[in-house]
């Protein structure tokens, strides 16, 4: 049995957000070859993107999904999910693992969803995340070092790029503005092939004022870079 194995919207690679045509392409290719469609969700799970996944957020619907990190919160659990037949076709020793069956990390996994139902906490990403966009945006405009903001709910990234150039990577410039923003205040987290993007990845529980004042920082280690 074949499989394509893909991050619905890349993490570690720079937070890249494929067009939705390309994910159904890939489901469409999928159905008519009898290839799994495997979605690795382990950073786009759990209210992330606005949806309690991202293959809801595009609208395609994988056969097996990858799962950890905000699964639990902190606590250290991964999961793998799959459609009933798919899952009825291993044998009752064909998975094993050594640090599985911790009720500890079970427990907090289904507090961790109690939470984001009971405290709204996929409409706040979805909410505080498109409030973010449009100041990056603005700033995208403003300084010839952004090449590019993306981003689907609370998964946003903007990329850095050398001026004068088609696009070329500026990881000199990532890194000042991480040490500029870390001065006044603001934790933030490179990735990228070549570390030329910055990652806006705050809690779902942020509020609009906190995004605000994030957002301010940001800006402003930005602008004296770009000067």
């Amino acid at each position: 049995m074949a499989a394509f194995l893909v991050e619905p919207i890349q993490g570690e690679g720079g937070y890249v957000v494929p067009p939705r045509s390309w994910l159904v392409a890939l489901r469409q290719i999928a159905d008519r070859h009898g290839i799994l469609l495997i979605f690795d969700e382990v950073q786009s799970g759990f209210g992330r993107t606005g949806e309690w996944f991202a293959a809801q957020a595009f609208g395609v619907e994988p056969d097996i999904i990858c799962l950890a990190k905000a699964i639990a919160n902190g606590f250290p659990l991964g999961a793998t999910a799959a459609r009933g037949e798919i899952m009825r076709e291993w044998g009752a020793a064909s998975h094993g693992t050594t640090y599985g069956g911790s009720s500890i990390s079970c427990a907090a996994a289904l507090a961790t969803m109690d939470v984001l139902r009971e405290e709204n906490l996929l409409e706040n990403a979805h909410a505080q995340g498109g409030h973010m966009l449009g100041p990056l945006r603005e700033l995208q405009a403003e300084s010839p070092i952004v090449g590019d903001v993306r981003g689907v709910g609370l998964m946003i990234a903007v990329e850095f790029v050398k001026p004068g150039t088609d696009k070329e990577p500026n990881t000199a410039a990532v890194r000042r503005i991480l040490e500029r923003a870390l001065e006044g205040g603001l934790l933030l987290y490179p990735c990228g092939h070549w570390t030329q993007t910055i990652r806006l990845i705050p809690p779902l529980t942020v509020t609009r004022e906190q995004v605000d004042e994030g957002l301010a920082i940001f800006r402003r280690a930005v602008l004296a870079e770009s000067a």
